[in-house]
């Protein structure tokens, strides 16, 4: 099953990545890596993760402190949002993109 990013979410660890870049070198290409390692576990086990609301997990990163908010479709899984988890938890419940 197949991964997709829709494109706020994509913006989002955009902005994640260039924000930790700035922070320390090196820092901004690690989270990517794990974002990366996050979409693939998701992708081999897409019911492994806590139900954040109604449809939609969570996965928790472990190095950095956001979560892909994602839903399981009929032929893929849908990120909805990659939300830092200690600013404006509910942000993304009303995006009309999934």
């Amino acid at each position: 099953m197949k991964v997709l990013f829709s494109e706020i979410a994509r913006e989002e660890l955009e902005d994640a990545a260039n924000y930790l870049e700035l922070e320390f070198k090196g820092l901004g290409d690690a989270f990517k890596g794990e974002v990366r390692q996050a979409a693939e576990r998701v992708r081999k086990h897409p019911l492994a993760w806590s139900i954040e609301r109604g449809d939609v997990r969570r996965y928790l990163l472990h190095r950095s402190p956001y979560k892909l908010l994602y839903s399981i479709e009929p032929d893929h899984i849908f990120v909805i949002a990659a939300a830092h988890q200690h600013r404006h938890p509910d942000y993304w419940i009303d995006r009309k993109t999934w």
